[in-house]
């Protein structure tokens, strides 16, 4: 039976929306079968209204996967007339420039929630699915195939015609074929969930609380934006990347007036012929990431988030670029995108911005085939470095930032699975920046090649620029890709490995807070008892005494 709408029930009702898509989220990573889904979880679920506005995504996630998932309702509408959209479709896309995605590896799977025979709601999931790997990075049709929104599963068929066509383009299809699977059965879960909550409060009700959700979203969202203080504030930084032989610089203006926000990305370098060119809707996932993390972390993460916040940006630029600009390594960009707005919005709110992270999203990349199974693998992983410093604590050290929210994988998974042997693993000892809070910092992995005609590559940033501290705080130590003698060279990010080489990678720390001087004697013992810092530092920046210029 329908109910009243009131203010608990539409908390009741967006608590258990928020419940379906933590539930999608888990049961994706039970059910999939790669490792870079069932233990790095390098996946999102979402839930989006009849109109393709977000109304819940799983916490879980990395916000940058908004950027594929926001975008894939409108264009199944836009492909397909809404009256030949039947119960038991799901339909399959991952294509940046038709398909609503930000790169090729997030393939997005989204169901039509009906109820009572009217489309009602969607179910989407993404998962990276990590296949993609030797492939160059010029234009977009070298970086895998491209999937315009089309229909996976028609009235509860599977059509096995366009799974064959997909799976033939893959390395490694029984990967995919499973990870589908899983993304399907979450999506499954979902649609029962969502029909589930309509039985029990009315299909009205919920969808009118869903409008609800979307409102109270903006609300809190301008609230927030009015209590900065009004003005216009800009930050430009140095971008570098491996596939790229200069560096870039990037620029962001932004004006506060009132309960609105705006984003000027005038001036910005022109697309390039490398993987590092931002699709629009990864520069309104990066932005609006940028926004909430700022203003208020609990505000529910839905489409009314969007309402205050304004983006302009010119076709054809790196950050808003157009057909045929490579995509794949789009998250490098966006992590220094989020530095920026950082930057330039510590004129405004310098107590609630960080300094700069380690600026990247670090992926290392193997491929090749199994000296023991003779199968081909694919191996990728996303590797954390430090977090900024903030205005009252130390920055985190060893993590993902930002737009990335992946978990690592354990060693013991990825020698079980790969012919690949991790030698170290640790924190890099002085990469955090010095301040009056610290820097995080940067991680080095070294891994010891155990096969033949392996490929490597790898995606980074920060190998030329130092992160940046925040007033007075001192950047964090640069990124690093060294191989084992013999074994090279890494060029523009690519190299052929064979047995026994080594590759060591080094991510950036990041940028400190504060003066040094100003940081108390204790925090300083503990990082020299805890080898953060060597004794130089602590006497060059923290002035403490070298004790090896110390009488006996």
């Amino acid at each position: 039976m329908a109910r009243e709408l009131d203010a608990v029930l539409v908390e009741v009702i967006g608590s258990a929306l928020a419940t379906i898509v933590e539930e999608m989220s888990g049961t994706l990573v039970r059910a999939a079968f790669s490792t870079n889904i069932k233990e790095r979880r390098d996946c999102t679920a979402g839930l989006f209204d009849a109109a393709g506005r977000g109304i819940a995504q799983d916490e879980g996630g990395s916000p940058l996967h908004l950027g594929s998932l926001m975008g894939i309702v409108d264009s199944i509408l836009a492909r397909y007339p809404r009256e030949e959209i039947q119960d038991g479709d799901t339909f399959i896309g991952n294509d940046p420039y038709n398909g609503g995605g930000s790169h090729l590896p997030d393939i997005v799977l989204a169901t039509p929630i009906f109820v009572a025979g009217e489309l009602t709601a969607w179910a989407a999931t993404l998962a990276h699915h990590a296949d993609f790997g030797d492939r160059g990075h010029a234009h977009i049709f070298q970086e895998g195939l491209r999937i315009p929104p089309v229909r996976l599963v028609r009235a509860g068929v599977l059509q096995q015609d366009v799974l064959s066509l997909i799976l033939l383009n893959c390395q490694v299809p029984h990967e995919r074929r499973a990870d589908l699977r899983a993304q399907s059965s979450a999506n499954r879960l979902a649609v029962l969930r969502y029909r589930e909550l309509c039985e029990r409060y009315g299909t009205a009700a919920v969808v009118a609380a869903g409008e609800e959700l979307l409102d109270y979203t903006e609300r809190r969202t301008r609230a927030a934006i009015a209590e900065m203080p009004d003005g216009e504030y800009a930050f430009t930084d140095l971008f570098d990347c491996p596939e790229l032989d200069d560096e870039l610089e990037l620029r962001v203006a932004v004006r506060i007036a009132g309960d609105e926000i705006h984003f000027d990305f005038a001036g910005n370098p022109p697309q390039v012929r490398a993987s590092v060119n931002v699709v629009w809707t990864a520069l309104h996932a990066t932005v609006y990431y940028s926004v909430k993390s700022l203003i208020d972390a609990d505000i529910v993460p839905n489409a009314g988030l969007y309402r205050p916040i304004h983006i302009s940006a010119p076709e054809g630029s790196i950050v808003n670029c157009v057909l045929p600009a490579a995509v794949n390594g789009r998250s490098e960009t966006c992590q220094r995108i989020v530095d920026l707005i950082h930057g330039a919005l510590a004129g405004a709110v310098p107590e609630r911005v960080t300094a700069a992270s380690n600026g990247a999203n670090t992926g290392v990349h193997f491929s090749g085939r199994h000296p023991v199974t003779g199968a081909e693998f694919v191996y990728l992983e996303t590797i954390g470095g430090g977090s900024g410093a903030r205005a009252s604590k130390d920055g985190l050290d060893g993590v993902q930032v930002h737009m990335t929210n992946t978990s690592n994988l354990p060693v013991e998974s990825l020698e079980t699975e790969y012919p690949l042997l991790v030698e170290a693993y640790e924190l890099i000892d002085d990469s955090g920046g010095v301040g009056e809070h610290r820097g995080g910092m940067g991680i080095r992995r070294r891994v010891r090649v155990e096969g033949d005609e392996v490929h490597f590559w790898v995606d980074t940033s920060r190998q030329r620029s130092q992160p940046w501290g925040l007033c007075g705080g001192g950047p964090g130590a640069t990124a690093k890709v060294l191989l084992s003698q013999g074994a090279g060279p890494v060029d523009h990010g690519y190299a052929l490995l064979r047995r026994g080489d080594v590759v060591t990678v080094e991510t950036a720390g990041a940028g400190g807070y504060g003066r040094p001087e100003d940081r108390s004697p204790q925090a300083v013992e503990q990082d020299l008892a805890e080898s953060r810092i060597t004794a130089d530092t602590a006497a060059r920046h923290y002035r403490r005494p070298d004790p090896s210029e110390e009488r006996p």
